[in-house]
């Protein structure tokens, strides 16, 4: 049997929503072994302003939210970030006040309707124009970039020639490096051969997460019988794509590719009108990344496997987000587990492989 051991680590992109199941979702994170987490803003209304005196009607503030999720159990992390929700009211002095007060330690841009709760972001080239990138560059905020273009048709959003994310990271964002060198800017749940291009390319003030289904899985398991548990935004993409991720992971060198699961709890996740995006993979997220570098090639019984795989999990999002690699450990173990749903006062919510009809996976783990 193959076990071994890792420092608690943090996941960098996830989702605990709002109410009563708040809790739920956070002691998943925790009995997954997370020492902490950045936790989205797209809350309703959106995470939008830093300080409570600032709040209207149609935001609310990080100062609010992350009460809200300490009082729901995450004074059990060692660190909690709750990035800014850029609109298009937010200012440069928001931004340098936000960081002043040691609160505001990243934000987030949205591209317009591009996914749920983000019919408040605004064009990401605007934010090069009004100051505020500027003023988080100079104040060391860093920028969460979902990457995908907005207003697409749906010929351009989704085709063989191009897509939403590939055309994204070949228009907008070079734009963004170029124009601010020492903005550190993570690149969300990067899904295609071009975004990973990209982070490679733009140095070491880019970095990018990616989620435990966009190693796994591709566009043809999403369709093949319409396993709507695997439909997320960006969705998943080509076998090509997939290689790519699974190669910069494996990477000895890698240095910009971690851990963020994008992980989403619905308790309804086929609607009347379409189908909610996220995958829900609290809980088993480290071992579903182990499940992805085994199929990327690495062989996590060996210890340069398992150096590879405590880098990504464990360690470079900790170190580009100035985070203290934790003390305290949690087990591996290539041992079958099975995954059941997570029930909720708000109903139950249904993991990744349960969704998708294999309940049994091969790693389990231990605190």
């Amino acid at each position: 049997m193959i076990a071994f051991s890792l420092p608690k680590w943090y996941d960098l992109h996830t989702h605990f929503r709002q109410g009563a199941a708040m809790g739920d979702y956070i002691r998943a994170h925790i009995d997954m072994g997370c020492a902490g987490a950045l936790a989205m803003p797209n809350t309703k209304p959106p995470t939008a302003v830093v300080f409570e005196k600032d709040e209207a009607g149609e935001y609310w503030s990080i100062e609010r939210y992350m009460r809200d999720l300490m009082a729901a159990g995450a004074d059990a992390f060692d660190a909690l970030i709750v990035p800014l929700y850029l609109t298009k009211d937010t200012t440069p002095e928001m931004i340098r006040e936000g960081a002043k007060s040691g609160l505001l330690k990243a934000a987030k841009a949205y591209p317009p309707h591009g996914t749920t709760g983000a019919e408040f972001g605004i064009p990401i080239t605007e934010f090069i124009e009004n100051g505020v990138f500027s003023a988080m560059e100079e104040v060391g905020v860093t920028l969460c970039v979902h990457g995908e273009e907005h207003g697409l048709s749906g010929d351009r959003y989704f085709d063989r020639a191009e897509n939403a994310e590939e055309i994204f990271y070949q228009t907008r964002m070079p734009k963004v490096r170029a124009a601010f060198p020492n903005l550190k800017i993570v690149c969300e749940h990067v899904t295609t051969k071009k975004a990973v291009d990209f982070v490679k390319s733009a140095g070491p003030n880019t970095a990018a997460t990616i989620t435990p289904q966009h190693l796994i899985y591709t566009i043809g398991d999403l369709i093949q019988g319409l396993k709507y548990h695997l439909f997320c935004l960006p969705v998943l993409k080509h076998v090509e794509d997939r290689d790519a991720l699974r190669a910069a992971v494996i990477d000895k060198g890698n240095t910009q590719f971690f851990a963020g699961t994008d992980s989403a709890p619905h308790t309804t996740k086929a609607t009347d009108c379409g189908c909610a995006a996220g995958c829900f993979t609290g809980g088993i997220a480290p071992q579903l990344y182990a499940q992805g570098f085994e199929l990327a090639g690495a062989d996590l019984s060996t210890v340069d496997g398992q150096a590879s795989f405590q880098k990504f999990l464990c360690e470079i999002g900790a170190h580009f987000y100035d985070l203290p690699i934790s003390i305290e450990r949690f087990t591996l173990e290539k041992t079958p587990m099975e995954v059941q749903a997570l029930s909720t006062p708000e109903g139950d919510v249904v993991p990744l492989p349960v969704g998708i009809n294999q309940p049994t996976i091969s790693w389990s783990l231990k605190l």
